[in-house]
C-alpha cells in the first residue's frame, strides 16, 4: 500500500510538471542553482499546479516534523535555555548500578528540546547517598553515562543548543590550598567525561568550621575563589560562578577575580515567588547590576507553588505522605503554609486556567520573568515536559504585580526538614550563610 501511494504521488507530480510549458521550468528535484524562485504556470496547468502543491505540503507535513525551540538567555560566553534541570534526586536504578533508563529517556527529551542544561554536583550521590555524605561523584557520573547512552553526539547535529553542564566544588576543612579547587576540577571532568566544563561553581561559602567551638577558624573563600581563577586559565572551565552568595560576598569575590582576568559568570541561590525575603530579591537585583547571572534553586518552595500539598488539591497533607519522596520532617513544615498559601494558589491557577497552563508552570514563569533561570529537579520525561512548558511565553506585568501581592502575605520560604534555602547539615552540625 505505502509503495503504491508513492507510485501515485510520483506519477501525479511528473505529471504536473509536464503539463508546464514554460522551456526553462525544472523538475522538483532538480531545483535552478542562480534562483529559488520558480516560474509561473501556464494558464493551462495552473490549476493542477495548485492540486499539486496541496499534495506536497501534505506529503512534507508528515515527513518533517516542527521542531519548537526552547526560549535561551546567558551565563558569561554560554547560550543557554531559560531553564535548568536538577539533578539532586537523580539515581541509578538500584545501589549496584548507576544505570537508570528514565533518565536516559529524559535526556534524550532535553536533547532534542534543546533545553539540555543540567546542573550536577560532585557532592550529589545516587540513592539518597548524598544526605550521608557519601556517593560523591555519582550524580556526575550518571550524567556522563546517560549522555553517552542515548548518543548524544548523533542528536546534536538536530540540536540548536549543545548539551550544557554545571557542577560544583564543596568548601571543606581539608582543602585549603587553590591547588585543590584544580584538583577537583579536574576530577569532575574526568567523571563528566569533558574536555572543559561549562560552568564550574563552588557550592556555597567556606561556612563548615569544624574547630570554631574551640576558637580555630580559617576563612577560604579568597583561596578558592583563587582556584576558580586557575581552572579558568588553565582551560579546564568555559566559566565560573558562585552559590549562596549574597551582595558583600558577591562583590569581593567578583573584585579577586577580576585580578585574574576572570569574569564572575553565575550566582545561584534559593529563589521563587515565595522566596524573596532574607536578601534573595536585594541579591538579584545586585548581580543584574553586576552583570552576573541568576540561578534559583527551589523554584517550586519544595512542591509548595504547584498545589501538591494544599487541602484544596489533595484532602490533607497526610495523603502526601503515601505519595510522595518528602520526610515527615519535611511535610511537617510544608503544612505550616497550608492555611496561609490558599489565596495564592487560587490566583495561579487562575492566571494558568487563562493561558492554558499549569500551576508549576506558572511558578516557573514567574522566575524567569524576574532575569533568574529556575533550577527545578526533573526525573522523569513527563516531569520535565511539564517544566519545559513554562518557556516560550511571558506572564504581563499586571499577572506579576497579581502574584507578588498574594504572596508578599504569605511567610517566607526558608526550606523544610533538614533542606534550607540557608543553612546546611554538614555532620557535626548545622552551619549557616546569609544572603547579605
Amino acid at each position: 500500500m505505502r509503495f503504491s501511494c508513492i507510485a501515485i504521488f510520483s506519477t501525479l507530480w511528473l505529471a504536473a510538471t509536464s503539463l508546464q510549458t514554460s522551456p526553462t521550468t525544472r523538475t522538483p528535484f532538480a531545483p535552478s542553482p542562480s534562483s529559488h524562485v520558480h516560474e509561473k504556470n501556464t494558464y493551462e496547468g495552473k490549476a493542477f499546479s495548485v492540486f499539486l502543491d496541496g499534495l506536497k505540503k501534505t506529503y512534507a507535513r508528515g515527513t518533517n516534523k516542527k521542531r519548537t525551540y526552547a526560549d535561551t538567555t546567558k551565563i558569561g560566553n554560554l547560550v543557554v535555555p531559560s531553564m535548568g534541570i536538577g539533578t539532586i534526586s537523580w539515581s541509578g536504578k538500584d545501589l549496584t548500578t548507576l544505570e537508570n533508563v528514565e533518565l536516559q529517556f529524559l535526556i534524550k527529551e532535553a536533547v532534542s528540546s534543546d533545553a539540555a542544561f543540567f546542573d550536577t554536583a560532585e557532592r550529589y550521590g545516587s540513592n539518597a547517598k548524598t544526605a550521608l555524605g557519601l556517593g560523591w561523584g555519582e550524580t556526575e557520573q550518571i550524567l556522563q553515562q546517560s549522555l553517552k547512552a542515548v548518543g548524544v553526539s548523533v542528536d546534536h547535529e538536530n540540536s540548536k543548543l549543545k548539551p550544557v553542564i554545571a557542577t560544583k566544588f564543596t568548601p571543606s576543612p581539608w582543602r585549603n590550598t587553590k591547588e585543590s579547587v584544580v584538583k577537583a576540577c579536574e576530577e569532575s571532568r574526568r567523571r563528566l567525561g569533558v574536555d572543559q566544563i561549562d560552568l564550574y561553581q563552588l557550592h556555597m561559602p567556606d561556612i563548615v568550621q569544624p574547630l570554631k567551638g574551640f576558637g580555630v577558624k580559617s576563612n577560604k573563600d579568597e583561596i578558592y575563589w583563587e582556584g576558580l581563577a586557575e581552572c579558568y586559565n588553565r582551560g579546564l572551565v568555559k566559566n565560573v560562578g558562585v552559590c549562596n552568595y549574597g551582595p558583600t560576598l558577591l562583590s569581593r569575590c567578583q573584585e579577586t577575580l577580576a585580578k585574574f582576568s576572570v569574569p564572575l559568570a553565575s550566582n545561584q541561590i534559593a529563589y521563587s515567588l515565595i522566596g524573596r525575603h532574607n536578601g534573595a530579591q536585594e541579591t538579584v537585583n545586585k548581580c543584574n547590576e553586576l552583570g552576573i547571572k541568576v540561578l534559583g534553586y527551589y523554584p517550586f518552595a519544595m512542591g509548595l507553588l504547584t498545589g501538591k500539598y494544599s487541602k484544596e488539591s489533595i484532602g490533607s497533607l497526610d495523603d502526601a505522605l503515601l505519595t510522595t519522596s518528602k520526610t515527615s520532617l519535611e511535610l511537617r513544615d510544608l503544612k505550616k503554609y497550608e492555611k496561609e498559601i490558599g489565596p495564592l494558589l487560587g490566583e495561579m491557577e487562575k492566571i494558568a486556567t487563562q493561558r492554558g497552563k499549569t500551576i508549576a508552570q506558572v511558578a516557573l514563569n514567574y522566575v524567569i520573568c524576574k532575569g533568574v533561570i529556575p533550577i527545578p529537579g526533573s526525573r522523569t520525561v513527563t516531569q520535565f515536559k511539564d517544566n519545559v512548558g513554562a518557556m516560550g511565553w511571558q506572564l504581563s506585568k499586571k499577572e506579576i504585580l497579581a502574584l507578588e501581592e498574594k504572596a508578599d502575605k504569605i511567610r517566607g520560604f526558608e526550606g523544610a526538614g533538614f533542606k534550607r534555602t540557608s543553612e546546611k547539615f554538614v555532620g557535626y552540625g548545622v552551619e549557616k550563610w546569609s544572603l547579605d
